[in-house]
């Protein structure tokens, strides 16, 4: 990659900064573009889901490794739950979904709880020897008692689709039966697994990320505090794939003989180690034993980093150096945070990550930890908060002294409490994959690349390399439709604003300068609909 005509900017930029100009391109569709990473995690798409507890959890992390990313469970996870969560996410089906079953007796209120878990929105009534005989979606409890038995509302037209069904073949049934949703059956009729059209056409679409057994890969992440090393080999032990060692200053003296530490007991799972945006802090890293590099420090919607500490550099320039200094030596980066739109991630990409980190994007979905909730408008949200906030704080010091916990709660950072708000577009995490994953590909398409190692290449041909361009004053946000009448997302607003609504609150909105995409330090306000700012 390198910027157009020559011009090297003498400041740092964020995503909102930056364009990618487009080259002579041979490759003339999307399916042509292969997003496979090479950087030992065995991703098919460039998505990982970060470590955060509103965030990752075992729904995730099956939904989200079908689709060929990577989801990684938080350190605050007990060990024991770890291990669960790798055997539920390694004994998951490649093809079909987790169906949500139901005995016939239980109660509408109980299936009301459990439907908004799985965005297919469907549970399986079975019998005694678990074959289906009913099917129950929202529509069938609208409206119903909820002490009222499922048996009593279901539908007993249950259409089945075979446990070994091919996708193309499942989505022309169900089309043809005029069904969205099937229970997948083994030879006996006992229920295996649920499928939906739209799942069987993503089949055809994504490759899941498998390990060599053909299960699913999940990861999981430790910090730099107590028994580190117990804690990582417990992990290894437990099969997880990726080993992440976490913590905010991943350029600091703990974190570099922790990371050595770990090195010494997971010989065998790639390991990634950050936080950090500067090419020392990759070199240090990297000669402690890492072989990805998180980057990224303050820009995640949930953190105040900037704001509290005024510590932080604009994302795009950190990638891109950090990217440089790790392919130096062999290594690889992930881009951690700052993203909200496709084009966030196209542009780390470009600027040499070889996955991006996406947690807040991602919180406001059916498939994330938290119940969903109605606000008293009657729009569905989730609660997320940050890994630094006092909520996580008081989560991770649970088994400390109240002295101890107080104070430590006297500096956290982050937010504690914030609506991620259901896109009606999009509520399913695969809904936002289908989108991220789209804009990358046309992105490759214009950059002329089949793979993500041309997408990201350095070389100076300046017919094969990522011409960038960037900009030299303050404007309106990039990318964004200005018509009034449609409404966007904007960064620091609760719901879907008009141009007209952005046009009060202008200046808070516009580029303060090159190289900042908001009040300095600003975090996302507390209700949001989406991530915060681009880097």
């Amino acid at each position: 990659m390198h910027f157009l005509n020559g011009l090297q900017p003498s400041f740092d930029l964020t995503y909102d900064d930056v364009f990618m100009v487009p080259n002579r391109s041979a490759v003339t569709s999307r399916m042509d573009v292969d997003l496979s990473c090479a950087d030992g995690t065995g991703n098919t798409i460039p998505i990982v889901v970060a470590n955060m507890t509103a965030i990752s959890g075992r729904r995730m992390a099956e939904t989200v490794a079908r689709r060929g990313g990577l989801a990684v469970i938080p350190q605050d996870i007990p060990a024991e739950v770890v291990h669960e969560v790798v055997d539920f996410v390694k004994s998951r089906h490649l093809l079909h979904d987790t169906p949500i079953m139901l005995t016939p007796t239980e109660t509408v209120g109980a299936a009301i709880t459990l439907l908004p878990k799985r965005s297919h929105g469907a549970g399986v009534v079975v019998d005694e020897h678990h074959r289906p005989i009913g099917v129950v979606t929202q529509a069938d409890l609208a409206g119903v008692d909820r002490f009222t038995q499922v048996k009593d509302v279901m539908s007993r037209d249950v259409f089945t689709v075979p446990q070994d069904i091919d996708p193309e073949g499942a989505f022309v049934r169900l089309g043809e039966a005029h069904h969205r949703v099937a229970p997948a059956v083994d030879r006996d009729g006992r229920l295996v697994g649920i499928l939906t059209r739209q799942g069987a056409l993503r089949a055809t679409v994504y490759q899941p990320n498998v390990d060599a057994s053909d299960r699913l890969r999940v990861a999981a992440a430790v910090g730099i505090n107590g028994d580190v090393v117990g804690r990582a080999k417990d992990l290894v032990f437990a099969g997880i794939d990726v080993l992440v060692v976490d913590t905010a200053h991943g350029h600091q003296e703990k974190m570099l003989s922790a990371l050595a530490a770990v090195r010494e007991v997971a010989t065998d799972v790639p390991l990634a180690a950050g936080n950090v945006v500067s090419a020392d802090g990759v070199r240090d890293l990297v000669a402690a034993g890492a072989d990805i590099v998180k980057v990224g420090v303050g820009p995640g919607a949930m953190c105040t980093t900037r704001m509290m500490t005024g510590v932080g550099r604009p994302q795009f320039s950190a990638v891109l150096e950090c990217s440089t200094a790790a392919r130096e030596l062999g290594r690889h980066v992930w881009a951690d945070g700052g993203v909200r739109h496709p084009r966030d991630v196209a542009l780390a990409l470009a600027a040499g990550a070889s996955n991006v980190m996406v947690g807040s994007w991602f919180a406001g979905t059916y498939e994330s930890p938290g119940d969903l909730q109605v606000s008293s408008d009657g729009r569905p949200y989730k609660e997320s908060f940050g890994m630094a906030s006092a909520r996580a704080v008081l989560s991770r010091t649970a088994l400390e002294s109240s002295y101890d916990r107080a104070r430590k709660g006297l500096f956290e950072e982050g937010i504690s409490s914030a609506r991620m708000f259901v896109d009606p577009e999009r509520p399913g995490v695969e809904d936002l994959l289908d989108a991220i994953t789209a804009g990358v590909r046309s992105s490759f398409t214009y950059a002329g690349a089949r793979t993500l190692e041309e997408y990201t290449s350095r070389r100076s041909s300046a017919s094969r390399a990522r011409r960038v361009s960037w900009r030299a004053r303050p404007g309106t946000p990039p990318g964004r439709p200005l018509s009034k009448n449609r409404p966007f997302r904007t960064r620091n607003r609760d719901s879907l604003t008009s141009m007209s609504d952005v046009a009060r609150t202008g200046a808070a909105l516009r580029l303060a300068g090159p190289g900042s995409a908001r009040a300095v330090g600003q975090p996302l306000a507390t209700s949001s609909p989406a991530g915060g700012p681009a880097g």
